[in-house]
């Protein structure tokens, strides 16, 4: 271990070296030779057998490699072929070293960046990070930037609560894990999902902040089906008699009881003009889910 990481120490000596040297070179060559762009070891199998028993070494330089063709392409002004390494070099360091934890996380991000600052390859990096998964089956962050990759990248909330939802089956996983993955199905549409995974929650979980915030984020739910009903009603009432002006219309007119309140107590704000309800900005409920905040 003391030997790899003095290794590490000089190879990242070495290539801050090299990106001073290939910045002076650059500024005194317009144009890059291809040479030297030219990845010579494609194959991962036969890079493994001439590291011998240095491919965790070997690893470590592919990555290296990784990172200073990536910064030095996103700094580039080259029109054509930036990035075209990336992929190559991070799929033989995760090969040679198959727990290379660092190269699958933070290969995937390089490799999700959208241009011009990243080639913007989801795929490949969604493929990166099963790749890590499929090495590391017991390892909860692949399954947890898998899920961050579905949301943020693809917007597909509900697969990144899948996703969400198996990290946290993993050992040692974090116990935010469930409540994310809920969030997600609210984000997606789901209301129903997300209650039943809160609902389980709240009953199992052991941490009292746990707890509180799923019991918080079902009244949200409840907030944001009496907030449908509520715009449901008020269209209805539209059609037959004109927008009211305000609850006590609706109230005289014999709909409603009285003004309408949310779980938490704060009468709710219709905005007659769009027949819109809304929490109160003094509602403790705030902010509602992003896809339905009002």
């Amino acid at each position: 271990m003391t030997s790899r990481r003095a290794a590490i120490g000089v190879l990242i000596l070495l290539a801050a070296g090299s990106v001073g040297l290939q910045a002076a070179r650059d500024r005194r060559y317009a144009q890059t030779s291809m040479d030297a762009r030219l990845l010579y070891l494609q194959s991962p199998a036969v890079a493994g057998r001439l590291a011998l028993e240095y491919d965790a070494l070997a690893a470590d330089i592919y990555w290296m490699r990784a990172v200073i063709h990536y910064g030095g392409d996103r700094t580039s002004s080259r029109a054509t072929g930036r990035f075209e390494l990336l992929a190559p070099l991070l799929d033989l360091a995760t090969s040679l070293d198959p727990l290379f934890r660092i190269a699958y996380r933070f290969g995937a991000i390089f490799l999700s960046e959208p241009p011009p600052g990243g080639p913007g390859r989801v795929d490949l990096a969604e493929q990166l990070l099963l790749k890590g998964l499929a090495a590391n089956p017991q390892q909860w962050q692949y399954a947890h930037d898998l899920g961050f990759l579905y949301f943020w990248r693809r917007q597909d909330p509900r697969t990144a609560a899948e996703w969400f939802q198996r990290a946290s089956t993993l050992p040692d996983a974090p116990e935010w894990l469930d409540p994310l993955a809920a969030s997600m199905l609210v984000r997606g549409g789901d209301r129903q999902a997300s209650r039943e995974m809160l609902t389980r929650i709240l009953d199992d979980a052991d941490q009292e902040w746990l707890r509180n915030t799923a019991e918080r984020w079902l009244r949200q739910l409840d907030t944001l089906d009496q907030i449908d009903q509520l715009e449901a009603m008020v269209a209805r009432y539209r059609a037959q008699a004109g927008p009211p002006a305000a609850w006590i219309d609706l109230i005289r007119a014999g709909w409603i009881p009285g003004t309408p309140a949310d779980p938490a107590g704060y009468p709710y704000v219709l905005k007659p003009l769009w027949g819109e309800v809304t929490l109160s900005p003094e509602s403790p409920l705030n902010p509602l889910p992003e896809e339905n905040a009002r």
